[in-house]
């Protein structure tokens, strides 16, 4: 039992949870920087909208590709040698932006791509890594602070990348964040380990308990016909679709939904814009440990689970029709605020969920969660400007992430499990 063995203060386990977080939040600075920095480049290099829109969207077509590849190898490979590969090319491609931009438009769409394959192993590694080092009653937390380091990361691109663009130009920015980036990987090389076994300086007791409660070496041929076939995995790739249709919502839309439905000129969209987002930055480390704290209570863990994506999305849709409703901007900000807050919740219903499912094939089974999780960041902001331009309002938008988050939350609640399914 995880209970058997106490471990008190600050633990390894703890650093490598921090060490996550912190290639999390660079991978988001790397990411959601050139939605900034994109003004100033259309005006220096002439782009038209259509062009500026291409270069925002190449880099899904990378992290798709990378997300199963990227787990097959860290469940293979370990966890740790995929993290550093992940930071180290997507540091390189971030450091090339500039470089690329000035040669063509097709040698800046190639590197977008390139920094999207580079970022898509980061998450199937840190999983996989996961699996080794945290025990099941601290799971949703670790999960929890790991994943809102994008959230932080996505805030802080906002604030930083519009002051340095206007300090030191566009092409600084890349330069700084990737050799950052490429720095931390040489401190990540010398202070994060494969395992509990393998870390020189880890206590006996914790040691004792990573043992008693994180999955011993086993077959290492992926058992893709359970992984593919059951209907509780399933159950959680659908409903993390479903998670992921609103988040990138969100991401990609709600400026605009402040400037065009309540007449915030583009300084104020971006402040109503970010609290949401904090919301859910907070939320989410509270969800996480809510989850773990019942868990530790002795609370079935698929009750859990199910719980975290009931309030996530069925509380988020809750907000979001509210949010059809509203007539000012600040009553925006409060559903708005309402449904991120609480659709941080299905995150710890979701991610920890793989390592349930699949404690050694964790690494994998993310990869896969993520593909098609990346999948509503084409379809969904994509179908929301159609559906913006055909109705000429937001609510159908609204409507629909509303409707998608129900089936989400309904499909895990009939099909959903916290059961070990793959050995």
């Amino acid at each position: 039992m995880t209970d058997a063995i106490k471990t008190s203060g600050w633990q390894k386990r703890h650093s490598l949870v921090l060490a996550s977080f912190v290639a999390m939040f660079i991978a988001y600075l790397d990411r959601v920087n050139i939605s900034v920095a994109a003004i100033a480049m259309q005006e220096s290099l002439g782009w038209s909208e259509t062009e500026k829109g291409l270069v925002l969207s190449s880099f899904f077509i990378g992290y798709m590709a990378m997300q199963i590849v990227g787990g097959v190898l860290a469940d293979k490979y370990g966890g740790k040698r995929v993290m550093l590969w992940s930071l180290v090319a997507w540091s390189v491609f971030t450091v090339l932006t500039p470089i690329a931009a000035s040669a063509s438009f097709a040698m800046l769409i190639l590197v977008r791509i390139g920094l999207g394959l580079g970022e898509a192993p980061l998450s199937p590694a840190v999983l996989s890594l996961y699996g080794r080092w945290i025990p099941e009653n601290e799971r949703s937390r670790a999960v929890a602070i790991y994943s809102s380091a994008a959230i932080a990361g996505t805030i802080g691109a906002l604030v930083i990348t519009g002051f340095a663009v206007a300090k030191f130009g566009w092409q600084a920015i890349f330069y700084v964040f990737g050799a950052v980036g490429l720095m931390y990987a040489m401190w990540l090389q010398r202070n994060i380990y494969e395992g509990p076994e393998s870390h020189p300086r880890i206590s006996a007791e914790e040691k004792a308990l990573l043992a008693s409660s994180t999955p011993t070496e086993g077959r290492t041929t992926i058992p893709w016909r359970q992984l593919c076939t059951l209907p509780q995995v399933w159950a959680l790739l659908i409903t993390f679709f479903c998670t992921s249709w609103s988040l990138y919502v969100f991401l990609s839309w709600m400026p605009s939904y402040f400037a065009s439905e309540h007449g915030l000129d583009i300084s104020s969209a971006g402040v109503y814009t970010m609290a949401p987002w904090a919301v859910m930055f907070i939320m989410m480390n509270v969800a996480g440990w809510i989850a773990d704290s019942l868990i530790a209570r002795n609370w079935d863990i698929t009750t859990v689970r199910k719980l975290m994506q009931s309030i996530g999305l069925l509380g988020s849709a809750f907000f979001l029709f509210i949010t059809r409703t509203v007539t000012t901007p600040d009553m925006a900000l409060l559903s708005l605020s309402g449904a991120l807050g609480l659709l941080a919740f299905a995150y710890s219903g979701s991610a920890p969920n793989v390592l349930d499912i699949a404690p050694r094939f964790g690494g994998v089974l993310f990869g896969v969660m993520n593909t098609l999780g990346t999948l509503p960041g084409i379809i969904g902001v994509a179908t929301a400007g159609w559906l913006v331009d055909t109705t000429g309002s937001y609510d159908s938008v609204l409507l629909l992430a509303g409707v998608v988050s129900v089936v989400g939350a309904t499909v895990y609640i009939l099909m959903g499990t916290a059961k070990q399914l793959i050995d």
